[in-house]
């Protein structure tokens, strides 16, 4: 891994949104990695913050209410928050693109999808109409759809081929990195497959890396190579895949792999996390998880862990491996204190 060039690292992102109810604390100090030609899974319940940091990387967060308000995101060694508007313009859509949650929504009713294909080709590649069009008639190959369907209309197409046309548009300018935000969530299990399959593909023939925003863990174990689990607006946990997925250690992280059901098991019942996400206007003080983690005691709820290194590339966010506080979740006949 430490021969691997690194594409971006995000440092201490902060990201608010100030309403009527008050302060909104979206994202509270995200830190992550990802190098050339990886994939890294961004996992959580809905309103963990994941598409907020997605947002926040492209410098999408709508201002007002939105703001970032401290933190570096650092892309190809430049640091995207020191940009002018002018020059993130750039950047967006043809070094970094972004794949939005709802491809129904994504593309534009009244235009077909070789125009909208196509203009992302013009603005950025600065190439003739002509030329845009030959190019958006490659792009719906590579995604598996024919070059006759490029005047047609996005109500012509199925969920699963406008998630492609999607992707068409997300890779057309051959960006170094692809976010995709849900891409699979809106379509039924076969078409899931497809689309992963065919992510899995564009990922190895051209190089792209890609920041995988999902809750379905199922997606990470086919598409990831790193794995950052976040909740309450913090990454709690991260590592390789064989980390999180084989020497899992955060309890946020034991409690969505219990809620999954497991073919080698035989079980009455799943175990799902008791509660419900924090409200981010008034998240818990200390750990955001201890009132629903089944280990928490004292220090969790004065106190906010830091996060520890278990080992090389895989730390986690818990005082049950904070040097000072390991002894206080040890079994009672192993504290001898």
């Amino acid at each position: 891994m430490s021969n691997k060039k690194n594409l971006i690292k995000v440092e201490d992102l902060q990201v608010v949104f100030q309403t009527v109810d008050g302060t909104v604390n979206a994202v509270n100090g995200v830190n992550l990695d990802l190098n050339v030609g990886e994939t890294l899974g961004l996992v959580g319940e809905t309103g963990a913050g994941k598409t907020t940091t997605a947002l926040g990387i492209m410098r999408l967060v709508q201002t007002p209410p939105g703001k970032i308000v401290n933190g570096s995101i650092n892309f190809n060694g430049k640091n995207l928050l020191e940009l002018s508007e002018e020059e993130m313009r750039v950047i967006r859509g043809n070094d970094i693109s972004m794949i939005f949650q709802d491809p129904m929504t994504s593309l534009n009713p009244v235009e077909t999808v070789g125009n909208q294909i196509s203009e992302v080709i013009e603005i950025h590649q600065n190439l003739g109409k002509e030329e845009s069009i030959k190019k958006a008639g490659d792009m719906l190959e590579l995604v598996g759809i024919q070059r006759s369907r490029i005047n047609d209309y996005p109500h012509q197409f199925s969920g699963g081929m406008k998630q492609r046309v999607v992707i068409a548009i997300a890779l057309a300018c051959n960006p170094k990195l692809l976010i995709a935000d849900e891409p699979t969530t809106a379509l039924d299990v076969t078409i899931q497959a497809q689309v992963i399959e065919m992510m899995n593909k564009l990922k190895k023939d051209f190089g792209t890396s890609m920041l995988l925003i999902t809750h379905d863990l199922g997606v990470v174990a086919e598409v990831c190579d790193k794995v950052a689990i976040m909740y309450g607006g913090k990454i709690v946990e991260s590592g390789s895949l064989y980390n999180i997925f084989e020497n899992t250690k955060h309890p946020y992280t034991e409690g969505l792999f219990g809620s999954i059901p497991n073919m080698e098991e035989d079980v009455d019942r799943l175990s799902p996390i008791k509660g419900l996400m924090p409200d981010p206007t008034n998240l818990p003080s200390g750990c955001t998880f201890h009132p629903r983690c089944p280990y928490a005691k004292d220090v969790c709820r004065e106190n906010t862990p830091k996060p520890t290194v278990i080992e090389d590339g895989h730390s986690v966010r818990c005082f049950k491996y904070e040097e000072d506080t390991i002894k206080l979740f040890l079994p009672k006949e192993e504290n001898h204190e």
